[in-house]
């Protein structure tokens, strides 16, 4: 079976947002002649990344600083992705192995390795969020933007892919977009919650526009129990409940008389 077989495959097991392999395939805009480098300012950067490190260690190489130079690489100077060659600058700065700066990369899905959108829309797929709907968001995406979970819309705007858990449990469904339009300054992350599959749309065609889609809930101003997406729709509770109120139950059963 070949490569690109085996990878359309298990794409849909795989949690990574966009590299299904755990391996380099050269390609034209990523291969082993190529060459990168870091900004003057990433530089200075990094290096402040080194000496923090090194107050707690006094060795190189300096493993803990690997994650937030990588981190630093991706958002900052490289479009949301990280190139062999910028690996590999990572590992010289840090004099460390490459191997060890690549096991970092291909362990986090949170570092991409192949090129992605402009918006980098992530879908969770967590217990909470999938009994609560998420895989119909992820249908409806996946039909609307004419993509797979792993792959890019062909105008580069959106790359879709999953996430695990956001930690946003309490307004499940969810998606995260990271957003690389305005470059270093104007990079933002934000999380769309209880969603319906009618929102993810709504949502990218806001941003396909250029506009700001409402940040959160698209429902509701807290994480009050007030309602929750059910059947795909959003189904209101009247009234709202607090920790401090009259508990609504089920409730354990007297143990005094056990």
């Amino acid at each position: 079976m070949s490569a690109s077989s085996v990878s359309e495959t298990i794409r849909g097991f795989s949690t990574n947002s966009t590299d299904v392999f755990n391996v380099h395939h050269e390609s034209p805009e990523n291969n082993s002649s190529m060459e990168f480098d870091f900004t003057k300012d990433n530089y200075s950067k990094a290096q402040e990344i080194i000496n923090r490190v090194l107050l707690f260690s006094q060795q190189l190489p300096v493993l803990p600083a690997v994650i937030p130079k990588l981190d630093l690489d991706q958002m900052q100077q490289n479009e949301g992705w990280l190139s062999l060659a910028a690996l590999n600058r990572v590992a010289k700065v840090l004099e460390m192995p490459e191997i060890r700066v690549y096991e970092v990369a291909t362990f986090y899905t949170m570092f991409n390795r192949t090129k992605i959108g402009k918006y980098h829309v992530m879908v969770c797929g967590t217990t909470p969020c999938r009994l609560n709907g998420a895989q119909h968001i992820e249908k409806a995406l996946t039909s609307h933007l004419g993509i797979h979970v792993g792959e890019t819309t062909k105008d580069g705007m959106f790359t879709l892919g999953e996430m695990e858990c956001m930690g946003a449990c309490v307004n499940a469904p969810m998606v995260a977009v990271a957003d690389y339009t305005s470059g270093v300054k104007g990079f933002t992350y934000n999380y769309y919650e209880d969603l319906t599959a009618e929102d993810a749309i709504k949502i990218v065609e806001t941003l396909r526009k250029g506009e700001t889609p409402r940040v959160g809930s698209q429902y509701r101003d807290k994480a009050e129990p007030s309602g929750a997406v059910i059947g795909g729709k959003w189904v209101a509770q009247a009234g709202t409940g607090t920790l401090t109120g009259t508990p609504t139950g089920p409730f354990c059963r007297d143990l005094s008389a056990c």
